[in-house]
């Protein structure tokens, strides 16, 4: 065998890429994991995720000192925002990370390939360095498409990265804009929207939707919009973006009613657009060996993430489904493990999704609107964090926790969540998910007290009609 030769060829070194590829060498595998950018960790390390969630740190921080403190008997005099630190330290925390996955992958002797990789046969992957270099060719049993998503464009707005920006545009301001304009109210544009307005920034939200944080639990979108609105955001719902104009002091936008009205012109000095993401497909060379697309241009595979091209499969973000990191670390483990002939499996019904504002907003398994549209019967256990104890001794008692359940099993079928730290509160619904646990079961476990964590247990009891403090 010789060098280039691999069991494994994994293009794509974001957290599905890599999972997989250190999995994979755990299981005794020779793998490779091909990737063009310079740093690993993909988008969601280097210009997703972990800087925008550095930033949200430290700006809830600054918020807190210049309106928080006084409340705690902590009294700060001049607070200002600091932002080339705050800048300085996001990108430390992405540069620590980055070279923490480069350390795993020597580690578990993983080869890192930088350049573009491309698929020139059903055993083959091509790599070409960035810099021109002579291309390099890989031999591989099996190939793993890891490439990830990119953001979607908006017709009639260009994107610059300066006045008009992305997400990653939006991590790496270096002023903070009077005004911004937020295109799109979901995950993301929320979460920066969120940033900037902590940071001084007067942030209008324009949604093309009839309500933020799409695809969540109605209740939660509802409670959140009113959250985030007494915050200082404003939301334009129901709205279209339908041109972008540069001008001498920012960004003009014609903005139209979704459903037909009078046009109008904004004017921020920047606009984000954060409209969502799509598959990232181009130049793998799929066509060349016959992988197959979905009408929506994400990778088609099998329950057992196989393309129509036996020995080529596809994770994460390009298969499509709900777009997480988390997601795409659980399909790297399941489908080399599939590949090392064990049993990896993936239980969709169980992925948390967290939107790391503040308040937090955590879901797992289904929404209320769902079941009602899939005629299931079921129960709603809620209680309000007005009523924690240990909120109410942090100040911070925004929200709700929901449970749904099964009416006739007691099966817990979703959770949703609006409150402090509901990212990890969650954790404890997924792992009662992922063992098919009753809302009984979560009710009768023993909660420490004070805790954020007894909010679960009584919305849990609530769902019998027995919370005990409301």
């Amino acid at each position: 065998m010789s060098n280039d030769s691999y069991d494994l060829v994994v293009i794509g070194a974001g957290p599905g890429g890599y999972v997989a590829a250190i999995r994979a060498a755990q299981l005794g595998l020779r793998v490779a994991c091909v990737e063009k950018r310079p740093s690993l960790g993909g988008t969601c390390l280097n210009v997703g995720c972990i800087p925008s969630k550095a930033m949200l740190q430290s700006s809830h921080h600054f918020e807190a000192a210049a309106h928080e403190f006084a409340l705690h008997g902590v009294k700060v005099g001049g607070v200002e925002a600091d932002l080339p630190t705050m800048l300085e330290r996001k990108n430390r925390v992405v540069h620590d990370l980055t070279q923490g996955v480069a350390f795993l992958f020597k580690k578990n002797k993983v080869d890192h390939i930088l350049g573009h990789g491309e698929i020139t046969a059903a055993d083959t992957v091509t790599v070409t360095p960035e810099n021109g270099g002579e291309p390099r060719t890989l031999k591989a049993d099996n190939i793993l498409i890891a490439t990830g998503s990119e953001v979607v464009s908006l017709p009639g707005v260009e994107v610059d990265e300066k006045r008009v920006v992305s997400s990653t545009g939006a991590l790496d301001l270096q002023s903070v804009p009077e005004r911004m304009i937020v295109v799109g109210a979901g995950y993301i544009g929320i979460e920066l929207g969120s940033v900037w307005r902590r940071l001084g920034a007067k942030v209008t939200m324009v949604e093309f939707l009839d309500q933020c944080l799409a695809g969540m639990d109605a209740e939660v979108s509802k409670q959140m919009q009113r959250i985030l609105q007494k915050q200082g955001l404003e939301f334009r719902l129901g709205a279209k973006v339908t041109e972008a104009r540069l001008t001498n002091s920012g960004v003009a936008l014609s903005i139209e009613p979704r459903d037909g009205g009078e046009a109008e012109t904004m004017e921020a000095d920047v606009v984000l657009v954060s409209i969502g993401r799509r598959p990232f497909v181009e130049g793998l060379g799929l066509e060349t060996v016959g992988v197959e697309l979905t009408e929506r241009g994400f990778v088609k595979v099998d329950h057992e993430f196989q393309t129509n091209v036996a020995g080529i499969f596809a994770i994460g973000d390009v298969i499509g489904g709900k777009m997480l990191a988390h997601k795409a670390e659980e399909e790297g483990v399941a489908v080399v493990e599939l590949i090392a002939g064990q049993a990896g499996h993936v239980n969709y019904e169980a992925i948390p999704a967290v939107v790391y504002t503040w308040p937090e907003v955590a879901a797992v398994g289904r929404t209320e609107e769902q079941l009602k549209s899939d005629g299931v019967d079921y129960r709603v256990g809620k209680f309000p964090f007005t009523a924690n104890s240990r909120a109410r001794c942090n100040a911070e008692t925004d929200g709700f926790v929901k449970i749904l359940a099964d009416a006739k099993t007691d099966r817990i079928l979703g959770c949703h969540i609006v409150g402090p730290q509901a990212g990890d509160l969650i954790q404890e619904v997924v792992v009662a998910m992922e063992f098919g646990a009753s809302a009984e079961d979560l009710a009768r476990s023993s909660h420490g007290h004070p805790g954020l964590s007894e909010a679960v247990k009584e919305a849990a009891l609530a769902v019998g009609k027995r919370a005990i403090h409301i």
